[in-house]
């Protein structure tokens, strides 16, 4: 009896069965998308400073006003974004509260809603000019300030917009709190108040600091937030005077924008610094059983806490929501509204006369359809790669991946800038100022979004599938067609879904980007808004909404066929 016999593959190594172009073919997709913009970007900076052409950006006041704003609405953001993002990951995750999963569905919309919405929303439900106020007769007197458009306000929306990414940190660590150690402190008699404070608060510790450090460089890179409530004001952060200066074009401008970007990234990489030092020399391993058994009773309290809950969702999520409804049904900006003053002709003109939004419709939505089908490619491969292989290989790929998402829009978007302002070389043809720049930069930053759930079904794929196909002489592309792709296709959906919901709202990389007839939903709001159109604006902004409410409520229903994990509002 022949007997097959398969042998363990060192770190690093070519597996068997792998065809010899899959490596380079990954290896140079990573590289143009991902490393050689940021080659680029350091080039630039570098060259500006040894010149001296640039260096001078470095003194002026307005960019230390910029980085003084920047550090003040960041920090403020990331404190509000702990305190929400914390009372609703310690409420779903270890108590008895009901309709979790809704909470959570809700808590994420303002994350997937884009930052110029989020800000045009809470615009139009404050001030003496809100349309909502005034229907409602509480609006304050005319002439009294919007208190929105100041480094508090920009702090706020900051932190409204960024507390389900601390809630996502944090949800994973507490839903593995012991629970063996819980039940014991409770044997000994210790209040739950005591157990949350000795067992549970410590270990929620490196999901807080994580969260917080995201929430923080996600702050510094906003470009949406600080654009709608700070350039009225007079407020500058350095991604919307990055943008003031593209704006201006001079001759040293690439050299600025450079040296700017560096200092996003800087900040940011500070930011992620402080995270790993603040969780160095600390032991957080959890021995034991863990589980949903944690929770804790919260009894005649449990009602107040729901009531608590929903009260936060309808100040940051319906209200504001309401108030941009409002203000898409009426003709003007501080009309109030009632039955003679509502209309859909904000609507009809979005959708059927104005040409600047239908472009922007077809372009987001080519965008975001290209990103989402065209990244599969990449993914695909790279995700193969990455399970088989471990060592070096894996670490590199991952790493170029993940750079890109975690650098700020505003900083990827002028790396892609430096990178295809000349003509390509052969070709002689410049993208610089065509929708492809666009396309290419969403692959370079969804790419890791795109990833995660191919990856999730990777590594939930039994290896010895493949292994029987290969074995029975299947080649490479048999195998994934028949084996692979089949257990891989639900994820691969999801996927699909994630990206086309992000880069259809997508604002920050495209803000730099575009040009005439290349706008895209984000930049058409953002337009609108600042021409003084706030019907329309809010009018295309319902729509947005509709359209994320509409595509996060498909991935739902393909909840049960997804990997644990790829849903972020799944507990």
């Amino acid at each position: 009896m022949a007997v097959a016999r398969t042998s363990r593959v060192k770190p690093g190594a070519s597996p068997a069965g792998e065809p010899r172009w899959l490596v380079p073919f990954v290896l140079a997709c990573l590289f143009l998308l991902c490393a050689l913009p940021l080659i680029s970007l350091v080039k630039a900076g570098f060259a500006g400073l040894v010149s001296g052409n640039s260096i001078g950006v470095l003194t002026e006041p307005a960019t230390y006003a910029a980085i003084r704003n920047t550090l003040l609405t960041a920090t403020g953001g990331m404190l509000i974004s702990v305190v929400i993002g914390a009372l609703f990951a310690f409420s779903v995750s270890l108590t008895d509260i009901r309709g979790k999963l809704t909470l959570s569905f809700a808590f994420m919309l303002p994350m997937m809603i884009p930052p110029q919405v989020t800000a045009l929303a809470w615009v139009e439900m404050t001030g003496p000019a809100s349309p909502l106020l005034k229907t409602l007769g509480i609006a304050p007197p005319l002439g009294s300030p919007q208190p929105l458009y100041s480094l508090f306000g920009i702090s706020v929306l900051l932190g409204v917009q960024h507390a389900p990414l601390v809630f996502l940190a944090l949800k994973a660590g507490l839903a593995a709190s012991p629970r063996d150690g819980v039940e014991a402190a409770r044997l000994s008699g210790a209040s739950p108040f005591r157990v949350f404070l000795d067992i549970v608060a410590p270990l929620a510790a490196p999901g807080l600091i994580a969260g917080a450090a995201i929430a923080f460089v996600s702050g510094v890179g906003n470009f949406g937030i600080p654009a709608i409530l700070g350039i009225p004001a007079g407020i500058s952060v350095l991604p919307t005077l990055i943008y003031t200066r593209l704006a201006s074009f001079g001759s040293g401008t690439f050299g600025e924008i450079a040296l700017l970007s560096s200092l996003i990234a800087a900040i940011a990489a500070a930011g992620l610094i402080l995270q790993q030092r603040a969780l160095s020399g600390r032991d957080y391993r959890i021995i034991g059983l863990s589980g949903a058994n944690a929770a804790f009773s919260l009894g005649r309290f449990r009602v107040a806490v729901e009531l608590g809950l929903a009260a936060i969702l309808f100040l940051v999520l319906v209200a504001p929501l309401a108030a941009l409804i409002a203000s898409s049904l009426v003709p003007a900006y501080g009309v109030p509204l009632n039955w003679q003053t509502m209309s859909l002709r904000a609507y009809e003109e979005i959708l059927f006369r104005q040409t600047m939004t239908l472009s922007a419709f077809t372009n987001s939505l080519f965008l975001a359809s290209s990103a989402a089908l065209g990244l599969l490619v990449v993914a695909l491969p790279a995700a193969y790669l990455m399970n088989r292989r471990k060592g070096v290989l894996a670490n590199t790929l991952g790493i170029l991946i993940e750079i890109p998402y975690a650098l700020p829009g505003i900083v990827l978007a002028v790396a892609f800038i430096l990178t295809f302002a000349a003509p390509l070389p052969i070709l002689n043809v410049s993208l610089y100022g065509t929708i492809w720049i666009i396309l290419i930069a969403y692959f370079s930053s969804f790419l890791a979004v795109n990833l995660k759930p191919v990856m999730s079904a990777f590594l939930q794929m039994d290896p010895s599938l493949e292994e029987a196909a290969r074995l029975s002489g299947a080649g490479f592309f048999r195998r994934m067609r028949d084996v692979i792709l089949p257990l891989v296709a639900p994820a691969a959906g999801a996927s699909i879904i994630l990206v086309f919901l992000i880069a259809t709202n997508e604002l920050t990389v495209s803000a730099l980007l575009w040009s005439a007839g290349t706008q895209t939903l984000g930049v058409a709001i953002f337009n609108l808004d600042d021409s003084g159109s706030s019907d329309l604006a809010s009018a295309l902004s319902v729509l947005v909404v509709v359209m994320v409410m509409a595509l996060m409520a498909a991935l739902e229903t393909l909840a049960n066929y997804l990997p644990e994990g790829v849903l972020p509002w799944r507990n």
